[in-house]
């Protein structure tokens, strides 16, 4: 009997700051002494390891680098493929320099035949499982992998077969993900024992006919302000330790839980600005957080004042003052009915930026394919995404605007580009 560990969407370098910081890297490193101490047999990433291709939080990588040379030092070899956030245009991120180091193997290894796309298998030293898997590429761009796909040639493959990938499947998406885009089961290679996933961020286990165990592990800790609202409404996080023979024959799920959460919601509809404000910090000061990350969704339409008259950075501060880890508040579905916003009945704003998107991105004058048509349109809602994090209460104003320039550099992808 044998055991392998599956994880993906760690994200390491996704939270920057103090205690958020620690925690991060405090997941990563707990997922990883959890495999030496269950003596795992090998351990696969399926995509994003980390944050950006090429992270400038060295401190972080320095660690992770370290507890996977303690990893690789007792006997457990680590298998990966590029995700989303890891994949560069240059086919150079960390996940080549760590490999370059023999402290993990990338399990992407495919050649185009006469239209074809045949993707070799590794196959592990200490269990004979084969493994296989199909990358991510930035913002989806995966698909036309998947449409050439040799997949025939892959059913035919005997053993334990293990296939790894770092996208969405059209059947199984979740659905707060109906607009993400995701590939049809139907392009995945039959008759794989493990399917190992990664990029959906809630942990799920599936049977589809020809395509048993497909599995998503979700993050360790947080990539996104969602995840934590997930996380806060009850979402395990952690990755799976997977026991098999010739088949599968068990699959646990394995938390790495480092700090307890509490979600809020508020709804501040009649309330004028200075009631809200009243309102919010009486109700913050019962609140128990200390010790905890701390989860706020504030909605309504004010019945007058502004939304910005509303101090929610002296808000923030109160719950840090009473011990919380960290505090993500937002504040994205707070109006005022004294300043009209702009509606569209029966769109929420995700469906309307889209839509902005769409119908401008022929005004823009460019020569960079990946700023042109869809592609263009994609890029602009993630760059969006990233630009309306708010300025964390422990940030300068210089701080702030490092990150934000950082932030969308990584999106974007294009430095080399603008540079010519």
């Amino acid at each position: 009997m044998y055991q392998f560990a599956h994880m993906a969407d760690v994200h390491l370098g996704a939270n920057r700051h103090g205690k958020m910081a620690e925690l991060e890297i405090g997941a990563f490193v707990r997922a990883m002494d959890i495999c030496i101490t269950r003596k795992v047999d090998f351990i696969v990433i399926s995509g994003d390891l980390f944050h950006v291709g090429v992270p400038s939080d060295l401190d972080t990588v320095r660690q992770a680098v370290a507890k996977m040379r303690e990893v690789t030092e007792n006997g457990i070899p680590i298998y990966a493929i590029y995700g989303s956030h890891d994949y560069t245009p240059t086919s150079t991120s960390i996940i080549d320099v760590i490999e370059s180091a023999g402290l993990l193997t990338k399990i992407v290894r495919g050649t185009i035949v006469e239209d074809k796309l045949k993707l070799e298998c590794v196959v592990d030293a200490r269990t004979g499982a084969k493994l296989v898997g199909i990358s991510a590429r930035r913002m989806g761009l995966e698909r036309e992998h998947y449409d050439m796909l040799d997949r025939e040639d892959l059913e035919r493959l005997d053993g334990f077969t293990i296939f790894a990938f770092h996208c969405g499947i059209d059947e199984l998406k979740p659905e707060y993900l109906s607009r993400m885009d995701s590939i049809p089961i139907s392009l995945f290679p039959k008759g794989f024992d493990y399917y190992a996933g990664g990029h959906v961020h809630q942990h799920s286990e599936h049977h589809l006919p020809g395509y048993d165990w497909v599995v998503f592990p979700g993050p360790l800790f947080a990539g996104y302000g969602r995840d934590f609202e997930f996380t806060a409404k009850g979402e395990r996080r952690g990755f799976y330790i997977v026991s098999f023979d010739q088949t599968v024959t068990d699959v646990e799920f394995v938390e790495t839980g480092l700090v307890e959460s509490i979600f809020k919601e508020y709804d501040l509809t009649g309330l004028n600005s200075s009631h809200a404000q009243d309102t919010l910090a009486e109700s913050f000061g019962i609140l128990d957080v200390n010790g905890k990350i701390v989860v706020l969704k504030i909605r309504g339409v004010l019945s007058g004042g502004k939304t910005s008259d509303i101090d929610f950075v002296h808000l923030q501060n109160l719950l840090y003052d009473r011990g919380a880890v960290d505090v993500h508040l937002s504040r994205r579905s707070l109006t005022s009915a004294d300043y009209g916003a702009i509606k569209v009945a029966g769109e929420d704003v995700t469906i309307i930026e889209e839509r902005l998107f769409k119908e401008n991105i022929g005004t823009v004058k460019t020569n960079i394919s990946q700023l042109q048509g869809d592609s263009g349109v994609k890029l602009s809602l993630e760059l969006l995404r990233v630009l309306k994090e708010d300025r964390n209460p422990a940030e300068n104003k210089k701080e702030y605007e490092a990150r934000m320039i950082e932030d969308a550099l990584g999106v974007l992808q294009l430095e080399g580009v603008f540079e010519k």
